[in-house]
């Protein structure tokens, strides 16, 4: 298992390990001991498996007051992945990171507390898996807009579908100081 540290405190890219043959592969997707050995020493209390189709955008969500830690992977299919740092205090606030998730790369993204999250999809379809460290709840639900041009993600395709709720998100400047988490930032 290989796990890169990204340009955003606490945000870790894990390659795992994949042992394929002729039958297909295997490959553990969790296993405390070792992720904990990796530096990503968490306790996930809910599972969550979202289908998707082609061109549909998810996000970018977040909990304010029961942030989720996030670790996210693709089962079937390819999405491009992002978060977004809203850690009110943290050096890189409002800075975002994107990644290609596969069934084939099975790369995992983890996401600690305190940044919005959101993904596209590539493929087809795709299903999306996250493990979370809180509970979801919907009264907790807030998120930004997708295409904020202060945080400038670049996704890769032009005419989202979107949800009603997702599509009136508000822009990052619009948040108040008490729409962001408070949380520590990992060094």
């Amino acid at each position: 298992m290989k796990v890169e540290k990204t340009s955003l405190p606490g945000l870790y890219v894990i390659e795992p390990l994949v042992f394929e043959d002729n039958r297909g592969y295997l490959l553990e997707t969790w296993q405390a001991r070792r992720y904990r050995e990796n530096g990503i020493d968490v306790d996930f209390v809910q599972d969550n498996h979202s289908h998707s189709r082609r061109g549909v955008l998810r996000g970018l969500h977040y909990q304010l007051y029961k942030p989720q830690g996030k670790l996210v992977y693709v089962i079937s299919g390819k999405v491009f992945d992002v978060a977004v740092d809203i850690r009110k205090g943290s050096p890189t606030f409002g800075k975002w990171f994107g990644i290609i998730l596969s069934d084939e790369n099975h790369l995992q993204l983890y996401i600690p507390p305190g940044f919005a999250h959101g993904f596209c999809v590539l493929s087809d379809t795709a299903d999306f898996v996250y493990k979370c460290t809180d509970f979801y709840d919907p009264g907790d639900e807030h998120g930004l807009r997708w295409d904020d041009p202060s945080i400038g993600i670049k996704w890769p395709i032009k005419n989202p579908v979107l949800s009603q709720k997702d599509s009136q998100l508000p822009f990052l400047e619009n948040l108040s100081e008490e729409d962001v988490p408070v949380m520590e930032v990992e060094k």
